[in-house]
């Protein structure tokens, strides 16, 4: 994955429902494994900060994708506690 946002695609690109007063304020990547040209699986882990109507909150997720056709998509993903 090499933390490069143009190669990670969305199974669903419908599926996403934004809400009006939403503001992303950062995103960090912290960890990759696999993710090369060579593999067809790939993790993430990462922290995103985002605010709601002025609230602000914090998403860590460790993310996992396949890789089909030279594309990768968003398979499942866990929440950090």
């Amino acid at each position: 994955m090499n933390g490069a946002p143009d190669r990670i695609r969305t199974c669903n690109p419908g599926f996403v429902d934004l809400v009006a007063d939403q503001k992303w304020l950062g995103f960090k990547i912290k960890r990759t494994e696999a993710g090369l040209t060579d593999t067809a699986v790939g993790v993430v882990e990462f922290v995103a900060r985002f605010k709601v109507e002025g609230k602000g909150y914090r998403l860590h997720e460790t993310s996992h994708f396949i890789r089909v056709a030279a594309r990768w998509y968003y398979t499942t993903g866990e929440l950090a506690q």
